[in-house]
């Protein structure tokens, strides 16, 4: 398995131009959050009050953040709270707008995945997901990372 580092290296590649950078550090947390939103929206199978509490966003997350967490600890700490931040986000939405949660879900992944490949075009490669479909999970442990550098907190394992 590779190291974070050497996913943040790879992924690097494709990101060097200020302006995709830019583009990516709005573009990804929304995309991750919209992801979890559309999935947020799915109904659930079962109609009793155990399985109200739980829906497919919370089932997808458990794999997403055992991914994050075989990373490193820090990644995976971090990755736990911004994705606790995205679900509250997603249930003030769905208890407080008047409009379907899956609909600005929509909206906004598509919105954002237009200004990604906008970015690329700039950027003049490829999004590194083309490469492995992985990548689209690294996005947002490296920026991520950067956050984590600036705070002084080491991600990478001792063993890296």
């Amino acid at each position: 398995m590779k190291t974070a580092q050497q996913w943040f290296d790879a992924y690097a590649v494709s990101h060097q131009n200020k302006i995709n950078k830019a583009i990516h550090w709005l573009a990804v947390p929304i995309i991750y959050g919209t992801v979890f939103g559309l999935l947020w929206s799915i109904p659930m199978p079962l109609s009793g009050l155990a399985a109200s509490q739980i829906n497919w966003a919370m089932l997808m997350a458990v794999p997403v953040l055992v991914f994050y967490f075989s990373l490193s600890f820090a990644l995976g700490a971090g990755m736990t709270l911004f994705t606790a931040l995205v679900f509250s986000v997603l249930r003030w939405h769905e208890l407080a707008l008047g409009w379907p949660l899956w609909l600005s879900s929509l909206v906004l992944f598509a919105v954002m995945w237009l200004l990604q490949f906008i970015g690329h075009h700039i950027e003049g490669k490829k999004p590194s997901f083309f490469q492995d479909i992985f990548f689209l999970l690294i996005g947002p442990a490296w920026l991520l990372s950067f956050v984590l550098q600036r705070l002084g907190i080491r991600y990478q394992r001792r063993c890296d």
